[in-house]
C-alpha cells in the first residue's frame, strides 16, 4: 500500500502546488488522479518515485518512507508511463522495452525475450520490434511505453496521462487494454487524468483534486457519481453524471424479445408472426444483425436488404452496462436496442420504454440496499 500523510509540496516562490494531501492507495487497484489543469495531480504522482521531494509530510511504500531509500533503488521498483510515450527514439522497439532488465543485470538475449513477451502482453505485433517509435503509430509508441514500464515486473505502476495524446477510438482500445493487463497482473496503478470519463472507467479509487492541490472528494467511483462531496465536485463530474452512472448497473437483467426478429429467408407464415411490430430487424441466415426494415416492406423469402435502416450499433448483455444498453436505443433510427452474444448474433431486442424501466428498477434496488441496516457486522 502507498500512504500520503499530510504531504505539501511548497516552491521557493511561495506557491503550494499540493496541500497537505492526504491518502491510501491499495494495492492492486487503479487509483485516479484527476482534477483540473494546475491542482497539482502530476506533482503528487511525482512525490511517489520522488521525482519532485516533497515539503511536508511523508509518503509510505509498504510501511516504509520513500525518502530513506535510495532514490535509483526506489524508481526501478516503480514503472513510469507519460504522455507521448517518453521512447528513446534512437533505439528499436524491442530495445526500448529492454532497457530497464538491461539495467538490472540480465543478458541482452534475455533482455530482448523479456520484451518479446511483454509485446504480446501489452497486445503489439512482435514483427514491430526491430521498428522505430517514429515508424509506430501514436497508440502502437504508447503500448510500448507500458511495455517498457513492466519490464522488470514492477509492484507499483505510475501513469502520467498516458492516453491523452491520442485519438478517442484508440484511447479506448488503450484503457480496455490496460483494464485486461491489469486483470491479469494486479499492480498498485496510480493514474493520472484530467478527462473525468477516463477516472470513471479505470479507476478502482477517484481521488478528485481541487486547485491548489487539495483533496475534494476520494472514493469508488459509483459513490462519486451517486454522492458527490460538494459543489466543486458535483461540477466537475457534469451534468450527465447520472448518465454516466448507469455505467455500474448491468445490462444483463434486460427482458429481450424475439418477435420483432426475422431472418433474410424468412417464410410468409413467419413474416405474419412479426407483423404487429412496427419495425423489424433483419437477420443474415447465421443471426447477425443486417438492419430495421417496417413489415409492409418485406416479401417473403425476397427481403431487399438494399432498403434496411442501420441498425445502430449493438450491446452484449453480458458484458455492457445499462448506459450501453441506453445509448444503443437512443443512437437507433427505431428507438429499439439490438441485443448481441459474443459472436454477434442476435439475442432479441429491448425498447426505450424498456430501457427505461429496468433504470428505475435498478437505482430503487441500489437506494434499498444503501438504507437497508448492516448485519453481522463486529462493533
Amino acid at each position: 500500500m502507498i500512504r500520503m500523510d499530510s504531504v505539501t509540496k511548497r516552491y521557493p516562490d511561495g506557491t503550494v502546488a499540493v496541500d497537505r494531501l492526504s491518502l491510501e492507495i491499495p494495492d492492486r487497484s487503479i487509483t485516479v488522479l484527476v482534477g483540473p489543469s494546475g491542482c497539482g495531480k502530476t506533482t503528487t504522482l511525482r512525490m511517489i518515485n520522488r521525482m519532485v521531494e516533497p515539503s511536508e509530510g511523508t509518503i509510505l511504500l509498504d510501511g516504509e518512507d520513500v525518502t530513506r531509500q535510495p532514490v535509483t533503488t526506489l524508481r526501478r521498483s516503480m514503472g513510469y508511463v507519460i504522455q507521448n510515450a517518453g521512447l528513446f527514439q534512437h533505439r528499436t522497439i524491442v530495445d526500448n522495452i529492454a532497457t530497464v532488465p538491461r539495467m538490472l543485470g540480465r543478458s541482452k538475449r534475455e533482455a530482448r525475450e523479456r520484451a518479446a513477451e511483454l509485446m504480446e502482453r501489452v497486445g503489439l505485433d512482435t514483427a514491430l520490434a526491430r521498428r522505430y517509435p517514429y515508424q509506430l503509430s501514436g497508440g502502437q509508441q504508447q503500448r510500448v511505453g507500458v511495455a517498457r514500464a513492466l519490464a522488470a515486473d514492477p509492484p507499483v505502476l505510475l501513469m502520467d496521462e498516458p492516453f491523452s495524446a491520442v485519438d478517442p477510438v484508440v484511447r479506448k482500445g488503450l484503457q480496455d487494454e490496460l483494464l485486461r493487463i491489469q486483470d491479469e497482473l494486479g499492480k498498485t496503478i496510480v493514474f493520472v487524468t484530467h478527462d473525468i470519463d477516463e477516472a470513471i472507467k479505470l479507476g478502482t479509487m477517484v481521488a478528485v483534486m481541487r486547485e491548489g492541490g487539495r483533496l475534494a472528494q476520494y472514493a469508488p467511483p459509483a459513490e462519486l457519481l451517486s454522492a458527490p462531496a460538494d459543489a466543486f465536485v458535483e461540477d466537475f463530474l457534469g451534468a450527465d453524471r447520472g448518465v454516466r452512472r448507469l455505467s455500474f448497473f448491468p445490462a444483463a437483467g434486460l427482458e429481450l424479445t424475439t418477435v420483432p426478429v426475422v431472418p433474410v429467408d424468412a417464410t410468409a407464415k413467419r413474416l405474419g408472426a412479426a407483423a404487429k411490430s412496427p419495425y423489424l430487424l433483419v437477420t443474415d441466415v447465421d443471426g447477425r444483425p443486417l438492419g430495421w426494415s417496417e413489415p409492409r416492406d418485406l416479401t417473403p423469402g425476397d427481403i431487399g436488404t438494399d432498403r434496411l435502416l442501420p441498425y445502430g450499433r449493438p450491446f452484449t448483455p453480458g458484458t455492457d452496462s445499462l448506459r450501453a444498453a441506453l445509448d444503443c436505443a437512443v443512437l437507433s433510427p427505431t428507438g429499439w436496442a439490438v441485443a448481441v452474444d459474443a459472436d454477434g448474433k442476435v439475442l432479441g431486442v429491448v425498447s426505450q420504454s424498456a430501457i427505461g424501466e429496468a433504470i428505475r428498477t435498478a437505482h430503487a434496488g441500489h437506494a434499498g440496499a444503501e438504507s437497508a441496516p448492516v448485519t453481522g457486522a463486529v462493533s
